[in-house]
């Protein structure tokens, strides 16, 4: 895609980049399984296939991402080490890939954020610095930290390592489809900032460019979809509330947004309730524990928005460290 309104692709980005940061992940990061089950087909209008990240080291995707940005830094810099924001999951995997590579972390998280997830986060070695989501700025808090202390500013999204770490995903998920025979016409994953769908889009486009791209997001935090219509970055009103804590970034990176809309993708959404009931689908058809914000691709497919049309698609259930009772909640619907 081109023309006004059309951000250019950062020019450094690329298959060759995703394909690269899967050498580093070798060793360190899971194959994650690609999972199917009939009824999962009989919801969504044809062959759903679920790529299950929530079995990712640290549970979730971002793992990747974490690790193959924090691989590449110099002994100098692991010395003074990182510094991160996150609501949870990208707080783990750079947690867990600071203690990997040897230099210490610190963590912006959010004081609303699910208990269990700064807990692991904790259990890593990172320190954790707790802030008021709704009266403080994150990212002001991880700069100062960072200049501070002379470490590196890690963001969750907004970095071309990290976005590439995601897309090792993407690169999985096309090689283990055609193992099997699949065809994809359509590939779905949550957004947030949009680290992971452009990392995810731009491996499968190159490797399957009939395929689709759907971004999957919260209902009332739908700023990709706003934007990807307005053809430039909005933000998403953010009145509501919504149980993906992972998935409430304002607007789309600077980074992944021209990424996205260069590769033509579109955006659909899903509620809390639908979010539930994805949670409940797949743990008793797939046996897998999926967090609210890992589990809305899923919940988009099953309510038929990815339009299969008897075709075949993809989903990443991108991450499981959900709250025990936000899960009951999940439960119930079984």
């Amino acid at each position: 895609m081109s023309g006004a309104g059309v951000a250019a692709v950062p020019e450094r980005f690329s298959l060759q980049r995703i394909e690269d940061a899967a050498a580093r992940l070798l060793g360190f990061a899971v194959t994650t399984p690609l999972l199917c089950h009939e009824a999962l087909d009989a919801r969504a209008g044809g062959k759903l296939w679920v790529k299950a990240e929530c079995l990712q080291r640290t549970g979730s995707f971002k793992f990747r991402g974490a690790y193959n940005r924090l691989s590449r830094l110099t002994e100098a810099q692991k010395r003074c080490g990182v510094v991160a924001f996150s609501s949870g999951n990208h707080a783990q995997g750079v947690a867990a890939a600071a203690k990997l590579v040897g230099c210490p972390a610190v963590i912006v998280m959010p004081s609303d954020a699910p208990r269990l997830k700064v807990e692991q986060t904790r259990a890593y070695g990172a320190e954790v610095v707790l802030y008021d989501r709704v009266h403080e700025d994150r990212e002001a808090i991880g700069a100062a930290l960072a200049k501070d202390r002379g470490a590196v500013l890690v963001p969750p999204f907004d970095d071309l390592d990290v976005m590439a770490g995601q897309g090792t995903a993407g690169l999985e998920l096309v090689t283990q489809a055609k193992a099997v025979g699949a065809h994809l016409d359509v590939v779905s994953a949550n957004a947030s900032g949009g680290g992971l769908m452009a990392g995810v889009a731009t491996a499968v486009r190159a490797l399957s460019p009939a395929t689709r791209i759907v971004i999957a997001e919260p209902r009332g935090f739908d700023d990709f979809d706003l934007s990807l219509k307005a053809g430039k970055r909005v933000a998403h009103k953010g009145a509501a509330t919504t149980l993906c804590d992972a998935l409430m970034a304002p607007m789309p990176g600077v980074l992944t947004f021209p990424v996205l809309q260069g590769l033509g993708a579109s955006a659909v959404c899903a509620s809390d309730d639908e979010v539930l009931e994805a949670m409940a689908f797949a743990f008793r058809y797939l046996k897998i524990v999926v967090e609210p914000g890992g589990a809305v691709a899923l919940a988009a497919a099953l309510a038929g928005r990815l339009q299969l049309n008897g075709g075949t698609g993809a989903v990443i259930a991108t991450g499981g460290n959900v709250d025990p009772e936000v899960f009951r909640r999940a439960l119930e619907r079984i």
